[in-house]
């Protein structure tokens, strides 16, 4: 049938909408790498500061780049002077772009440009110029010296977010992730109830502060730009540059072999990405802009400051019908982001009146955005302490007031959790904490000068799936023990979270190879695209698409040795046939028809044949086929038999075989709720005479499905649970509320836990299998383990010495004048 074989070869792509449930390829493979502590795979490179962070290129002619902030909250730039900097020995040009330059960072996920143009000023701290120069030392001073002459308008800035409550307005819905809900009558509902409680909750502003600041080194080649950029989604981030500057999405390659944490800051671009490519454009030379830590926490994005209403009515046994959590958060005009703090409170707990409902208040302070576990970090906050509160009202264990108020489905949709392992969770963390030992009667454990307290709280995290893309090719390569390993290709990222060793694990599981076979090709948007580091949902996305493409590799192989994909089974190297066949129905019909179609094309190449002949043409359609037939080898299994991969990949041309992975959302995300669960357990010690709170413990158990590795997993959530720490007693961005200034914009000022913060921390993972959520049945955990264990301290705060704190962080001058004799 040569003539209707139009000639082009598409690459193998095994595709996957999760509208159904799946049944998951782990559970048959015999190496069972996947789920084992296995230590990170880049570990070595990093300790001994060979993994290249985007920094840490260096190119050509490459110069240095300073952003210049404004130093005014609001208002416009009336004339920028460089005369002073012009002076100063290897500075090269100062550049200012008020059309392109971007006014702030972009949200995660968003495919346009952040907002441009910088002649008029929001916030005090946004990026308005660049100072290149042939050194960084250079481009400092020339940045210092910079001036820069301003209409102010500050006294007209809003820069006091209580004071502006009154001003809130409705929120628009297609800027977040959560939207308004009302069911049932809610305030009747409260007041009807035997038992109510109705208390307001204040978190503050917090900084994302990853280690590794932004930075972006640009250069051109002709009219690509090629960025170094620290990101944590790669392929939408290139679709906001090419946006930003006009360009097409095939003219911009981002690369970002390693990321050193983001905590939601990268999963937008932020302004030294945009001023970086301009000024490399101008200058014809790599320019290399690293943001400072005051610019980082100035300029990129903070968690939002939130007010948040919680209202709980139930009956005298604590059985919940109402619950209503209504919030206010802020962003910079214009913006549509806000805090998603009711996220999880739409499927926690039981009650036929619920109402959730946001509203938003402008100010003149950076861009707030996603921050680890975007609304539930802080909006569990609100509700797991008012758990406690209600708990305490009915005189009811904070532990059993949560189990009797376990939904059967999600009140706020009517659809099935997919699975739900609170409860699991609850009793595996109370056993190890040692929770039944808990003495319900504040203030009453003194031990020397500590009053000592425990606290739970719940944690929840709706789990997300994206789209993924990803190439994975096994090649032979002598250098190796089995002779062949396996490369695999996607833009993801890693930004410390383990995506390199993941996904080795996964890869090798799925081809029968060890660990070290594998190689892994991450962070560079010319290749495959993923959905990022962002959202708890990066390595079940991505890895799912590795999946993908190794199950089509292996359909692949199992066609070429005379197996079926159900047959085959890949172990040390070795390709071996195990199990008969299981023919389905599906199969059968699917068989039937293809005798037809063999039919109808044997007789439809009859006809081209004689048409051929007739013609002229020599169709030999049929002796290739059989000359391909005479080539190929036949594979005998019946006795157990066991053929090289190497050798097999061998006879493929170029000595490699290749195929691509794709996974998409489908039906079960709107069919079923998907989330992770947990529990948080806390005690704590506070000094009878200074009131200082030290955190003496704590206990995590947490639900996400197939665990990929136990060993990164549990460290997410020791990073989660510390996280909880900061939240609680700590972090707090504090803006000047006369001219707009940041005043704690370094780690020095802006508080975050230490080691001597820390104390023991245990988790548990807890077993747990979800077929709704992807081939792998994971789910996220990272930002689950944040979530609920501020609260869980702030209730233990509260055994301990009776008083309730409502506005965050728990602070000792909150303490003091109500401290217990």
């Amino acid at each position: 049938m040569a003539l209707f074989n139009s000639g082009v070869k598409s690459e193998p792509t095994k595709k996957l909408m999760m509208n159904e449930p799946v049944e998951s390829l782990f559970d048959k493979t015999p190496s069972k790498l996947v789920g084992q502590p296995i230590t990170r795979v880049d570990g070595s490179l990093k300790v001994s500061g060979q993994a290249p962070y985007s920094a840490e290129f260096h190119l050509e002619g490459q110069v240095y780049g300073v952003l210049v902030s404004a130093t005014i909250a609001k208002g416009k730039i009336k004339h920028i002077d460089s005369s002073a900097v012009e002076d100063i020995p290897g500075v090269i040009k100062v550049v200012t772009d008020p059309k392109h330059f971007v006014r702030n960072s972009q949200q995660g996920g968003a495919t346009k440009s952040p907002t441009q143009g910088v002649t008029e000023i929001f916030y005090h701290g946004q990026p308005i110029a660049a100072v290149i120069a042939e050194t960084f030392e250079a481009a400092t001073e020339g940045a210092k010296a910079l001036k820069v002459t301003y209409k102010d308008e500050t006294e007209d800035a809003v820069l006091d977010f209580n004071a502006a409550l009154s001003d809130a307005h409705p929120i628009n819905p297609a800027g977040g992730a959560d939207k308004n809900q009302t069911q049932g009558e809610p305030e009747q509902g409260l007041t009807d109830s035997e038992v109510s409680i109705d208390y307001v909750y204040h978190t503050p502003s917090q900084s994302n502060s990853p280690m590794e600041p932004h930075a972006t080194l640009a250069h051109w080649e002709d009219d690509k730009l090629i960025m170094y950029t620290s990101n944590q989604k790669l392929a939408s981030s290139k679709q906001q540059i090419a946006d930003a500057l006009g360009l097409d999405e095939d003219k911009v390659q981002l690369i970002a072999r390693y990321v050193g944490g983001g905590f939601g800051s990268k999963l937008g671009i932020a302004p030294e990405s945009i001023a970086a490519a301009l000024s490399a454009k101008e200058l014809g030379r790599p320019v290399l802009i690293v943001m400072t830590r005051p610019q980082v926490m100035e300029a990129t994005t903070r968690r939002s400051n939130t007010r948040q209403r919680i209202a709980i009515g139930c009956d005298k046994d604590g059985i919940i019908n109402t619950f209503i959590h209504n919030s206010i958060s802020s962003n910079l005009p214009g913006e549509g982001f806000f805090e998603p703090v009711a996220l999880s409170t739409h499927f926690l707990y039981r009650g036929e009146n619920r109402q959730v409902e946001y509203q938003m208040v402008d100010t003149n302070q950076v861009l707030s955005g996603s921050m680890r576990a975007p609304g539930e970090g802080v909006g569990q906050i609100a509700v797991e302490c008012a758990m406690d509160e209600l708990a305490i009202k009915l005189n009811i264990d904070p532990l059993e007031l949560r189990r009797r108020n376990e939904p059967e489905q999600d009140p706020s949709q009517d659809i099935p959790f997919s699975t739900r392992s609170l409860i699991a969770c609850m009793e595996q963390g109370a056993e190890q904490f040692g929770w039944d030992k808990r003495v319900a009667e504040p203030a009453s454990r003194l031990e020397g000068d500590w009053w000592m307290g425990i606290g739970m709280a719940a944690a929840a995290r709706g789990n997300s799936l994206g789209t993924s893309e990803a190439r994975v090719i096994l090649q032979v390569d002598g250098s190796k023990k089995l002779g062949i390993k396996a490369v695999v290709e996607t833009d993801m990222t890693d930004i410390g979270t383990g995506s390199y060793t993941v996904f080795t694990q996964v890869t090798a599981d799925l081809l029968g190879l060890p660990i070290d076979h594998i190689e892994m090709k991450l962070g560079d948007t010319s290749l495959p695209p993923a959905s990022g580091s962002g959202g708890s949902k990066g390595a079940s996305s991505s890895g799912s698409s590795i999946y993908l493409a190794c199950q089509q590799l292996r359909e692949m192989l199992a066609d070429k040795v005379g197996l079926y994909p159900d047959t085959i089974q890949l172990r040390a190297g070795q390709i071996e046939k195990v199990g008969e066949h299981d023919a389905t129905s599906t199969e059968a019909i699917m068989g039937a028809g293809k005798d037809i179609a063999t039919d109808f094309v044997d007789k439809a190449t009859d006809v081209v044949d004689k048409l051929a002949e007739k013609i002229g043409l020599s169709v030999s359609d049929q002796e290739n086929a059989e000359k391909e037939d005479s080539q190929k080898q036949d594979y005998d299994f019946s006795n157990f038999q066991s053929y090289s991969l190497a050798d097999i990949i061998g006879e493929y041309d170029e000595k490699k075989l290749s195929a691509k992975g794709e996974i998409k959302p489908g039906k079960n995300a709107k069919n079923y709720r998907q989330a992770s669960f947990g529990a948080q357990f806390a005690e704590v010690g506070v000094h009878r005479v200074t009131g200082e709170i030290r955190v003496k413990r704590m206990t995590g158990a947490f639900a996400g499905g197939r665990i990929l590795n136990h060993k990164t997993a549990t460290s997410q959530c020791y990073g989660g649970m510390v996280f909880g720490i900061g939240s609680a007693l700590m972090e707090e961005i504090i803006h000047d509320k006369h001219d707009g200034r940041l005043c704690n914009h370094d780690l020095s000022e802006y508080h975050i836990p230490v080691n001597a913060d820390v104390p023991q921390i245990e988790v548990i993972l807890v077993e747990e299998d979800d077929r709704y959520t992807n081939p792998m049945h994971t789910k996220g955990i990272g930002e689950t383990s944040i979530s609920g264990a501020a609260a869980a301290i702030a209730n233990a705060i509260y055994n301990a010495v009776g008083i309730r704190v409502r506005e965050l962080p728990i602070t000792l001058d909150k303490l003091l004048d109500q401290l217990p004799d």
